[in-house]
């Protein structure tokens, strides 16, 4: 009877002990760390790992949309009217950016590559031809008069060219001769006096089956928030565009993958060479893509803000101190001189005044907003949205006619969409990592639950132990009659 008794208050203690290493095990987190341990081994740049292979050729389908803003007021615009202008598009590409020229170096630690991009037109997937037609700024004859402006004598005979040539203020091309090159007979001329123009002209021009420069990542071997940063970009460690030491540094990843273990309070960076700057990035919202919970990171409107708003913003202003509002970034500096400003489509995010200086601007944030849901144990983008607009500054410039009575706006051109989604083998493998995460981090769970029905197990036993029954002797009356 005593071993019995024993057997079941062993019961009673084994119980406790578990329930108190299940709650112990759920305050120090020590499942979470222990695959967050794991998986920081696991995604770093190294030959025959996962995390490799999907940044030396990214499996998702990537593609590249083009938007163009078609002016239908032209003379009016001459006369000082408002532009209308009306959205032409989407033209698709599927686009191709594996990382070649590979090279691993210090041990590991880092590794040189140029990230080659390629575009294949979609017709399927287009509204129409590349032959479509398009009209628009002339976006060499601006930069050109932008140039000489305030050069008298060289004005003139360019204006006095212009208008021999039939060139104006706007042109008619089609969607491919505007993306991907066209030679323009202004620049031709102008390049046997200033060689450093090149007489073809596009808005991608020289950038399809080519690359932006070397690039030098940090493997993630060192520290796995190094993954797959940028360290150094044709041989620079920063740029020399800007005019201030923290807007012409380096940050970040070039937005095709993350640091593994990512929290909801991070700011993830981005180098890109289009905007040729670092941006940031901030936790907007949980989403699910197929089947996968992401964080939703998106730059938020401190980014392009005047320096007015973010005084971290002054060294974009260029020249020192030439600030155009809230909303663009003016990167004449880094394309050769043409006036162009970058911004969000429709101006999304920027001061009210740009989208109402140009009729047929509608800005909306599900449309033409920046985004980037990435699954936050791994780093890996399960989905990505970068949208940009090209915008031209015009102004009037009295030495050259062709500018007319135009008033001075910020005139939009073409905007692009460049989008992917994971694929489906690489979804599986995360769900599978995903549910081996949810099975090691509940065991301290399943350890609490297991206590509760050894603690019910034991309840019962304590329920059914019976007292045992008295002698014939004992169950005598004590008194006899």
């Amino acid at each position: 009877m005593v071993l019995k008794s024993c057997c079941v208050y062993s019961v009673g203690v084994v119980s406790v002990l578990m329930l108190i290493l299940g709650i112990s095990l759920v305050l120090t987190s020590v499942f979470p760390h222990l695959v967050q341990s794991m998986v920081k081994k696991q995604v770093i740049l190294k030959n025959d790992t996962d995390a490799f292979e999907a940044w030396k050729d990214p499996p998702a389908h990537i593609y590249m949309q083009f938007y163009f803003f078609n002016l239908t007021n032209p003379q009016e615009v001459l006369d000082g009217e408002r532009p209308a202008v009306v959205e032409i598009g989407p033209y698709t590409y599927r686009e191709y950016r594996p990382m070649e020229q590979i090279d691993f170096q210090d041990n590991g630690t880092k590794v040189t590559a140029v990230n080659t991009k390629t575009y294949i037109f979609q017709r399927n997937m287009s509204r129409g031809p590349e032959s479509d037609l398009i009209r628009t700024v002339n976006i060499p004859a601006m930069t050109v008069m932008e140039r000489l402006k305030d050069k008298f004598i060289e004005a003139n005979l360019i204006s006095a060219y212009m208008k021999g040539t039939g060139q104006g203020l706007f042109t008619t091309r089609s969607v491919g001769e505007l993306l991907w090159g066209y030679e323009d007979g202004l620049l031709k001329a102008l390049k046997t006096i200033t060689h450093d123009l090149d007489d073809v002209f596009g808005l991608f021009y020289k950038n399809n089956a080519s690359n932006d420069g070397e690039y030098v990542f940090f493997t993630g071997q060192q520290n796995y928030r190094d993954f797959s940063r940028v360290d150094t970009w044709k041989g620079e460690s920063s740029l020399n565009w800007w005019t201030s030491d923290e807007c012409n540094m380096i940050n970040g990843t070039i937005g095709t993958g993350f640091h593994p273990v990512i929290t909801k309070n991070d700011m993830l960076y981005i180098f890109s060479s289009d905007l040729c700057r670092s941006l940031y990035t901030v936790y907007e919202e949980d989403v699910t893509v197929k089947g996968i919970t992401g964080y939703r990171f998106v730059p938020p409107s401190s980014v392009f803000a005047n320096l007015t708003v973010n005084p971290d913003n002054a060294g974009f202003c260029v020249p020192a101190g030439n600030c155009l509002g809230s909303g663009l970034l003016n990167v004449s500096v880094c394309k050769k001189g043409a006036p162009i400003i970058m911004s969000s489509p429709h101006f999304y995010q920027a001061d009210e005044k740009f989208a109402q200086d140009v009729f047929g601007m509608t800005p909306n944030k599900e449309e033409h907003q920046t985004a980037i849901d990435i699954n936050p144990l791994t780093g890996v983008v399960l989905q990505t949205a970068k949208r940009l607009q090209i915008n031209v500054y015009v102004e009037q410039i009295p030495t050259f006619s062709q500018t007319g009575n135009v008033r001075t706006v910020v005139f939009p051109v073409a905007y692009l969409n460049e989008s992917a989604t994971i694929d489906d083998t690489a979804a599986k493998k995360l769900k599978a990592i995903g549910v081996q995460q949810n099975v090691v981090e509940n065991i301290p769970f399943m350890l609490i639950g297991l206590a509760i029905i050894v603690g019910g197990i034991f309840m019962f036993l304590v329920c059914q132990q019976k007292v045992p029954e008295s002698t014939a002797a004992e169950r005598q009356p004590l008194l006899s009659s």
